[in-house]
């Protein structure tokens, strides 16, 4: 019987399974390895062991178990990791006081009613059947809508408001979760002068935005009835729970397809995520009108670094759609664009063209550069010497930003070629262009490593010690007294002793805390991660590893013993005893030399 519902979350899921859905990892002997989620890296430091249930991070020193995991990953708190696992898991949490769910929880209960309200009044009010029936000219179908859960916001000042008040939370609550809005904060006109805030949404067709775990974060609302405020979309503003440079529409269902099709379709709407998942095409997010972010892109580097964009693109301007596309470029990403017709977006051309279109262009998409050459040479005469700058200003910042040598290098042969320029001038050219510091800046700034904490020459043999030791446990015998210095090298050995030569890693682990555990899991896993390791002559290593601790001891002590026999002569005291101690450690340390010739 298992006593808690962390240890039957972790019993029923696999570590391997939870984080091969966030990343795509690579089998390597009994574990997994991946480029780490959580600072840039070129070659893969980041390895689970599905034995172990743990995660480790030899490059930023991150581990540690499941919900370490999710919580990292999602930047939540512990509660909302477990709720998230106990789904995943099938786990039934027992009911929590409402004094002690979180902030967050509460939110997200919030949105999750709110859900429920804007569908239930698309089903059963006039104005939202009519709705419905507006989507269904688009294309969308009912099938859809309910899978989406689109829904109607009514065209009234407080009916969500007052839904969510009679179920018990706060106006404050409720304009936190992005809802409603304060009264004195805006410059709209409410007709009530007792009412202190009123929904955000009304008259609008209301789209559930959904975090990658499938919980609804905020609100994307698209005009139907004609209101006080212009704006065809309006959007959750920045909560605890939404932060749209974080967000992309759709992503929660299209990341496994993303991974299997190792590419991700960038649309700008989420009618046109939805068409695009009805016509069988389901790697595909949006932006949902904004510019692709830094964040934005850490997440999509997780499932793939092949991006095809299908969003107008002005490559003449200084669109935020150009610079989004730019960071992407600037950090590698493969890019290439979905051209249709000018006045088509994805949704319309889908329910028009249908399908195969759809599947033949996303098939047909030019590489970005050449995208790029295509736009800029049907702008500007190629044959004037203003034309030749012109292009060149669009196009020599792209291939600036391409990082393989290569591949530079193809690109200026083409560029020269087609303005009949020598290379030599485009090279010149090109080396004078500086990009943006956001671009120069955007690896450091988006996926800095947390710095570990230096580990001197001794820390790190203690380590290797140990972990030759939990290889071959008979060979704590060769050890003796205990040479680790740092608490938990000495606490691990110390249970190491205690288990003696029946030593099983259950039975240590039940004895030991949860924080020698992880500190021996990870030795464990670090050895299993080195190819190198098998081949060692275990008691030969552990020997020279114990004798260089003993070596670098020697010499503090030598040090010390110096800096003591400098103090007495000064003050004019008896060194003799001082002398001898020192020649006798320094026979010590080359005797110890000699052994190991």
């Amino acid at each position: 019987m298992l006593n808690s519902p962390v240890e039957e979350i972790k019993s029923r899921l696999d570590i391997a399974d939870v984080i091969g859905g966030y990343l795509k990892l690579q089998k390597t002997g009994a574990n997994y390895r991946a480029n780490c989620p959580f600072h840039s890296e070129k070659k893969p430091s980041f390895f689970v062991s599905p034995a172990r249930q743990i995660w480790h991070c030899f490059g930023c020193n991150s581990g540690g178990d499941i919900f370490k995991f999710v919580m990292q990953i999602e930047n939540i708190e512990f509660r909302d990791a477990l709720k998230l696992l106990a789904q995943k898991a099938g786990v039934e949490l027992r009911p929590q006081d409402s004094k002690l769910r979180t902030e967050r929880q509460r939110l997200l209960e919030i949105c999750d009613l709110a859900t429920k309200f804007f569908e239930k009044q698309i089903q059963a009010s006039q104005k939202g059947e009519q709705a419905k029936e507006y989507l269904l000219s688009r294309g969308i179908s009912k099938d859809s809508i309910e899978e989406w859960q689109i829904g109607y916001a009514p065209n009234t000042w407080n009916g969500l408001t007052d839904f969510l008040k009679e179920r018990g939370y706060k106006e404050e609550e409720i304009v936190k979760a992005g809802l409603a809005v304060q009264k004195e904060t805006s410059n709209i006109q409410h007709p009530t002068s007792n009412i202190h805030c009123y929904d955000r949404f009304r008259g609008r067709i209301m789209f559930p935005i959904f975090d990658l775990n499938s919980q609804v974060v905020g609100f994307g609302g698209r005009v139907f009835e004609k209101t006080d405020e212009i704006a065809k979309y309006v959007n959750t503003p920045a909560t605890l729970l939404y932060d749209k440079s974080r967000i992309l529409y759709g992503l929660d269902r299209a990341k496994m397809e993303i991974r299997k099709e190792d590419k991700c379709i960038l649309v700008e709407g989420y009618t046109d995520v939805i068409m695009s998942h009805e016509a069988g095409i389901k790697n595909v997010v949006a932006t949902s009108g904004t510019a692709l972010t830094p964040d934005q892109l850490k997440i999509l580097k997780r499932y793939t670094e092949n991006l095809f964009t299908c969003f107008d693109m002005d490559v003449a301007g200084d669109s935020a759609t150009k610079r989004g596309i730019n960071l992407a470029q600037a950090q590698g990403f493969n890019i290439k664009v979905i051209t249709l017709r000018e006045e088509s977006d994805p949704a319309d051309f889908i329910l028009k063209e249908g399908k195969d279109a759809w599947v033949e262009r996303i098939n047909g998409a030019k590489s970005f550069l050449d995208f790029y050459f295509e736009s800029a040479f049907s702008k500007f005469d190629k044959e004037s010497p203003d034309g030749k700058r012109e292009i060149s200003k669009i196009i020599l910042p792209v291939i600036k930003r391409v990082p393989s040598n290569i591949e530079q290098s193809h690109w200026v042969a083409q560029l020269s070629h087609r303005l009949k320029v020598s290379e030599e001038k485009v090279w010149d050219d090109l080396e004078k262009i500086s990009l943006n510091d956001e671009e120069k800046n955007f690896g450091e700034k988006v996926f800095a490593p947390p710095i570990p904490e230096k580990k001197s020459r001794r820390e790190t043999l203690e380590e290797r010690a140990l972990g030759l030791i939990f290889q071959v446990p008979q060979n704590i015998s060769m050890v003796g007294e205990s040479p680790f210095k740092t608490t938990l090298a000495s606490n691990a050995f110390e249970g190491l002793k205690r288990e003696g030569a029946d030593f099983r890693i259950d039975n240590f682990q039940k004895n030991t805390s949860s924080e020698v555990c992880q500190f021996a899991n990870n030795l464990i896993l670090k050895n299993e991660c080195d190819k190198k390791f098998g081949d060692l002559d275990y008691s030969q290593e552990l020997k020279l590893c114990l004798s260089e601790m003993k070596k670098i001891d020697l010499r503090e002590k030598l040090t010390s013993l110096g800096l003591d026999i400098r103090i007495q002569e000064k003050e004019g005291k008896d060194v003799a005893s001082l002398l001898e101690e020192f020649d006798r450690v320094s026979q010590e340390l080359v005797n110890l030399d000699l052994e190991n010739r």
